[in-house]
């Protein structure tokens, strides 16, 4: 009886193991099971204090998932996005942003959510990698810079009275300034390489996508020097005096323009 006894004994621990390693019995208890919402939101808010930004959004998610229609709810949808914002995983953040405002557009609290989602593509292009890697914003892909511009943008002209308007307002010229300068870089490769036609082109397109912006007076530039490769000579005239007229101080007249043929290539 006492071998049958042990024998069973041995078969229930050797099952209880088999089991567990194919995930067969329960799982340890949640230790925040029986917690309510306001302690979810607590004990997550204190993550976020100390930096623990995964464990938070762990206990938003939770707090969401347990309590949708809570008082918590909604201010916990714009908590996962900013957590998210904190630990530099942008397309989660603006995914997140992009939910709250489509399920609640009119909440008092959504032109955060447009500034959160402008501010996270804003430090896409100047964050800790711009810093390290000391490249320049102008030779980076703009997609993140032109995203950021439209957050900020609609946000600024659905709210204008927002606390955030003026802050996005401050990125959006800086912004513009910049895809101005990407541009400028663009058609100052080009004219490098001798592809006149294109380094005109993009040029003039900067200039009218971004008048008044400080890269228009190289604009100019560039373009006067591909006409004056092309040979298209009253084209580079009339550019010139256009230049001569808004930027009678300019550099470019005593380090390019006004040097003997072949002038451009100086640059």
């Amino acid at each position: 009886m006492r071998s049958l006894a042990a024998l069973a004994v041995i078969f229930a621990f050797t099952l209880s193991s088999l089991l567990g390693g194919c995930g067969l019995l329960p799982e340890q208890s949640d230790e925040t099971a029986n917690w309510t919402a306001q302690k979810l939101y607590s004990e997550a808010r204190d993550a976020m204090n100390d930096g623990a930004y995964d464990k938070a959004i762990k206990l938003f998610e939770k707090l969401e998932s347990r309590y949708p229609y809570g008082r918590f709810a909604q201010q916990t949808q714009l908590e996962v996005a900013y957590a998210y914002f904190k630990q530099t995983e942008a397309a989660s953040a603006i995914a997140a942003c992009d939910r709250f405002i489509r399920l609640h557009p009119n909440h008092p609290n959504v032109d955060y959510a447009y500034y959160l989602k402008g501010l996270v593509n804003f430090n896409e292009d100047l964050g800790l990698f711009s810093l390290v890697s000391m490249q320049d914003l102008t030779e980076r892909d703009p997609k993140a810079a032109r995203e950021s511009f439209e957050a900020f943008k609609e946000l600024v002209t659905k709210f204008p009275q927002s606390k955030y308007a003026a802050d996005s307002i401050l990125r959006m010229k800086y912004l513009v300034n910049a895809l101005a300068a990407h541009e400028a870089h663009v058609a100052r490769y080009y004219l490098k390489r001798g592809a006149y036609v294109a380094a005109a082109t993009r040029a003039q397109a900067a200039l009218k996508t971004y008048a008044g912006a400080p890269s228009n007076e190289e604009d100019l530039f560039i373009m006067i020097a591909a006409y004056d490769a092309l040979g298209m000579k009253d084209l580079r005239d009339d550019t010139e005096r256009v230049m001569r007229k808004n930027f009678p101080k300019s550099e470019y007249f005593t380090r390019g323009l006004d040097r003997p043929e072949p002038w451009w290539k100086l640059w």
